[in-house]
């Protein structure tokens, strides 16, 4: 860099050092900066791990609430009182839940009693077949191994009382979430509509807009991700079960609605779900139809995995498939099946947040208008005015915000 000189117009030329001393100061600047920002994020992740068994059900609720909005709203507005709403609502999922489960019963109470049958014809064959060639394993072998095991489970019997209360504990920490989500989601419902006038009010109309807005973009991203869920798990089921039926598995609607419900539990739920089928198809059609039913379900998992879930999710969020597929990768390594089940919609919450922060930084650098702004409030305020007005509101004070970054 140089300089011309005033008196005489020579070009003079600029220190090296003072060049270098500021790029490290800009470097020092935002390496502080990093490190300011890294610690407050271990300090609320250790946080979050404090508060996680009360949030859990909160976030679950609003996951629930998402789904159960759209039949509340319909119902409020043909002169439903807002709690009989709700409670009907609700009542309605069980009851539709029950009418599911009731259909399926005829079928689970005929071909079980067959199953059992076959398994045990199975076994049979399987011990045969074992005491045959290749193997040519004998019956004292197969005893002796078995009274061997029987040793060890009696000489691990702590451990596996240990992990029979564990799984226990487990168990009853599911359902006490269930129940609060399920309360949680009650009052939600109820008095949700009421929650972003109180942010206005409390907050002012000009911040009270800004997180009215934001709220209602994180709210709508999220019933979209649900919606893709249940069109990924809707798919997987209805190409396992054709496939079921196809090769005659018995149960192949009890299959395929476990298939459904099955997909909204990442990971798991399909292992849990194509596992059953698979010894579903062993046990009464034999090994070839297990093979092919495993290898459909491998099939339409990495259809799902690869392809349909990565796509629908980043239409229905705005994200791209590499961050869905990264976020539920994180969210799994650190808290389990649920934080991969929660992975992806705090990942578009976040997003959505830095898309509205993106958005206000373009208006204050007269990058955007008012009418670039896609809003998505509807009817802001009654007191504050509708979400133009505020947006207006806004802009006004991002303004005078800029004038005064000006003159300074």
């Amino acid at each position: 860099m140089t300089s011309q000189s005033p008196s005489d117009g020579t070009v003079e030329k600029l220190d090296r050092a003072s060049i270098i001393g500021r790029d490290g100061r800009w470097l020092a600047s935002w390496a502080l900066r990093f490190i300011i920002l890294a610690i407050a994020g271990y300090i609320a992740f250790l946080g979050l791990g404090k508060v996680w068994s009360g949030l859990l059900p909160i976030l679950l609720a609003i996951l629930f609430c998402t789904v159960l909005w759209p039949p509340v709203r319909w119902l409020r507005e043909h002169k439903f009182p807002p709690a009989l709403a709700v409670l009907t609502t609700i009542l309605g999922v069980f009851a539709a839940f029950g009418g599911i489960f009731s259909a399926m019963a005829p079928s689970v109470a005929d071909q079980s009693k067959e199953l059992y049958e076959k398994a045990f014809v199975g076994v049979d064959q399987l011990q045969s077949w074992i005491q045959g060639p290749p193997l040519n394993i004998r019956t004292e072998q197969v005893n002796n191994a078995l009274d061997q095991l029987i040793v060890r489970l009696k000489s691990s019997s702590s451990d596996l009382a240990s992990g029979v209360v564990a799984g226990v504990s487990t168990a009853s920490e599911v359902v006490v979430t269930g129940v609060i989500a399920l309360v949680l989601s009650f009052f939600f419902l109820k008095d949700g509509p009421k929650f972003l006038p109180w942010v206005r009010r409390v907050s002012g109309p000009t911040w009270g807009w800004h997180l009215t807005e934001v709220l209602t973009r994180t709210w709508n991203t999220l019933a979209g991700f649900i919606r893709a869920q249940a069109a990924v798990s809707l798919v997987d089921a209805i190409f396992i079960g054709i496939g079921l039926v196809l090769m005659k598995v018995p149960l192949a609607l009890v299959l395929t609605v476990l298939t459904f419900f099955a997909g909204f539990i990442p990971i798991i739920g399909a292992i849990s779900a194509g596992a059953i089928s698979v010894l579903i198809a062993l046990v009464s059609n034999g090994p070839t139809t297990a093979i092919g039913v495993l290898i459909l379900i491998i099939a339409v998992q990495q259809l799902e995995s690869h392809i349909l879930s990565p796509i629908l999710q980043s239409k229905a969020m705005d994200l791209h498939p590499v961050i869905v597929l990264l976020s539920v990768t994180v969210g799994g390594t650190l808290f389990g099946i649920i934080g991969a089940f929660l992975a992806v919609p705090v990942a578009a919450t976040l997003a959505v947040w830095l898309r509205y922060h993106g958005d206000l930084v373009s208006l204050r650098a007269g990058e955007k208008t008012l009418e670039d702004i896609e809003v998505a409030t509807k009817n802001g305020s009654h007191k504050h005015g509708d979400s133009a007005e505020g947006l207006e509101a806004v802009k006004s004070k991002l303004r005078s915000i800029s004038r005064m970054e000006k003159k300074s």
